[in-house]
């Protein structure tokens, strides 16, 4: 998994899972080829430090296209519709072109790793990604764990691979933290509310069976005892 870059996530279980999380509550993220570059090295779609001279703004538009396609697809699974068209589009993707050809090579330190044989494609890689999308929904035990997050005003989905699958949201740092601090406040603004209505308490009414009332006047003095009277009709009504 990478590191978040400009927001970029990378922790949604699977490629075009985190090929939705580029658009959501923080915006549009896929904003030009930079970053389209960023993600597809991110994600792992292609190996690290593979060269991408050519991606461009129409790399960009389609890649934002397929990931409209596969949301679409993807809720209306979890919702019991179905996605024809979209569905379709999918399937095209997917079978457009081939997955592109890796090679392993001796790094640095001499051990193997990853390279593309060629420059990337663009077809290729849409291809791959619409490949895992249509992964997902045709492995039953994968999509049974494919989850909406619950956040508030959260649209992303991911794989639930969490024990006793009872995982809520897409990131447990940002939605479910958002979650858990407006509980908080929501907890702190009703025991103020409380306090405050136990501390002014029944307006006009007389104190419980039990409740201690001092009085504390001098009635030896016609004042003091006028005072008194008057509190004693604030506290229990009219006498």
């Amino acid at each position: 998994m990478a590191a978040p870059d400009e927001g970029l996530r990378f922790d949604c279980g699977r490629i075009c899972l985190d090929l939705l999380a580029t658009s959501g509550q923080a915006g549009e993220l896929l904003t030009g080829p930079d970053q389209l570059r960023r993600w597809l090295t991110g994600s792992g779609a292609v190996p690290p430090d593979t060269a991408l001279d050519g991606v461009n703004g129409r790399w960009v538009a389609r890649f934002r296209g397929l990931r409209e396609v596969v949301r679409r697809v993807l809720h209306a699974e979890l919702t019991g519709g179905e996605a024809v068209i979209d569905l379709d589009l999918l399937n095209a993707t997917a079978a457009a072109a081939g997955p592109p050809a890796v090679e392993a090579v001796r790094g640095p330190d001499g051990a193997l790793a990853p390279r593309l044989a060629r420059p990337p494609d663009r077809a290729a890689l849409l291809a791959a990604v619409a490949r895992d999308a249509v992964a997902l929904l045709t492995d039953r035990a994968t999509r049974d764990r494919l989850r909406r997050c619950e956040g508030a005003h959260c649209r992303l989905l991911f794989l639930d691979t969490s024990r006793g699958r009872r995982r809520r949201w897409c990131s447990s740092g940002v939605c479910g933290n958002r979650e858990r601090v407006a509980r908080h406040r929501k907890r702190a603004a009703a025991d103020r509310d409380g306090a405050a209505t136990a501390a002014a308490g029944p307006e006009g009414a007389p104190p419980e069976p039990g409740e201690a009332f001092t009085l504390q006047a001098d009635l030896t003095r016609p004042t003091e005892v006028a005072r008194a009277f008057d509190e004693v009709v604030a506290r229990f009504g009219k006498l």
